[in-house]
């Protein structure tokens, strides 16, 4: 079996190198911090990110990104933001890069399949995005995920066995841009389900924003040329239900933290774990006002984000004109 290079050694990127290292293969993993590395190849844990698992003897943590070079697949798990400054310190392309951030990059709103294929040479990309909650994976259960090709079937053939096991099951697609948008836009969206949480209003409030966001999330896709048929499964519809329903997730934290009151400056100080939607909501914005592209709930999170009174901004999307659904 060959190695596999994981990059970045964040919650998720631990998980998979957990799950990709459960059939006894090598796992490569690269982290940024070098007290992350001692831990893992002295005491296979990885306590400041995913402190619940035991890691696999076969994942070999590395500070040095040219160790990844004799790997034929990497799966990039770094932060959205900083994906270009990694990816582009490789001293080699792989065969196959496989993203799992998800995110649009900030100042060019270009996505991360975008990002990457400036600096991937002749790797052909692919986009690994679904419910995944770290440190479910981490431990075996059972997970389900979009694996979207830009090299089609032939990549997909390629891929799958590398990636899939009995626990974590891979659905093909060869709609990139779809497995993208439905990844980038949930992250904001949870944002604002946590807002519902933390301020106390209810069950009904929640099921009526995720519905209200899917369909922003459709018409972003629309404008973008992403499948409807990608956005209602995995990567968007399953990824979004997910997200928007637990503080597992960091996006829902974040929101649920905004809607008690806390500041968005206080809150995105804790440099170790990383709200994705909290970077994105702005370049989403953007996005869609350029697309010409309505998209009230991401509008409402960036309220949020720049210091907005959570109850007001609630009270500004009830007061809406109705219309048709």
């Amino acid at each position: 079996m060959s190695a596999v290079g994981v990059i970045g050694a964040g919650a998720w990127g631990t998980a998979l190198a957990q799950m990709l290292a459960s059939d006894g293969r090598e796992v490569l993993l690269w982290a940024l911090e070098s007290d992350v590395v001692d831990e893992i190849n002295t005491s296979h844990r990885n306590t400041p990110y995913l402190p619940s698992a035991a890691l696999a003897p076969n994942i070999r943590a590395t500070g040095d990104l040219a160790d990844l070079a004799a790997c034929d697949t990497l799966l990039a798990v770094t932060p959205a933001q900083h994906l270009a400054s990694i990816i582009g310190q490789l001293a080699a392309a792989p065969s196959d890069l496989v993203l799992c951030s998800k995110g649009i990059e900030a100042g060019t709103g270009r996505t991360m399949n975008e990002v990457a294929a400036e600096f991937a040479g002749e790797s052909a990309i692919a986009i690994l995005s679904g419910p995944t909650f770290a440190h479910e994976v981490a431990a075996g259960m059972p997970t389900a995920v979009t694996l979207a090709c830009s090299g089609g079937e032939a990549q997909w053939d390629r891929l799958s066995p590398v990636i899939a096991r009995p626990q974590f099951r891979p659905y093909y697609s060869d709609d990139v841009i779809g497995a993208e948008v439905g990844g980038a836009v949930k992250n904001v969206l949870a944002i604002a389900c946590g807002v519902v949480d933390g301020l106390g209003l209810g069950q009904n409030a929640r099921a009526a924003l995720i519905a209200r966001g899917y369909a922003e999330m459709q018409r972003l896709g629309d404008a973008l040329g992403a499948q409807r048929e990608t956005l209602a499964g995995l990567s968007g519809l399953g990824d979004l239900v997910l997200t928007c329903s637990s503080t597992s997730s960091r996006n829902f934290s974040l929101g649920k933290a905004l809607g008690e009151g806390k500041s968005a400056s206080e809150l995105m100080a804790d440099r170790r774990t990383v709200a994705e939607g909290a970077h994105t909501a702005p370049v989403l914005r953007e996005l869609a006002r350029k697309r010409g592209v309505a998209m009230p709930i991401v509008e409402a999170v960036n309220a949020l984000l720049e210091g907005a009174d959570a109850k007001s901004v609630v009270a500004q999307l009830l007061a809406r004109p109705l219309k048709a659904e």
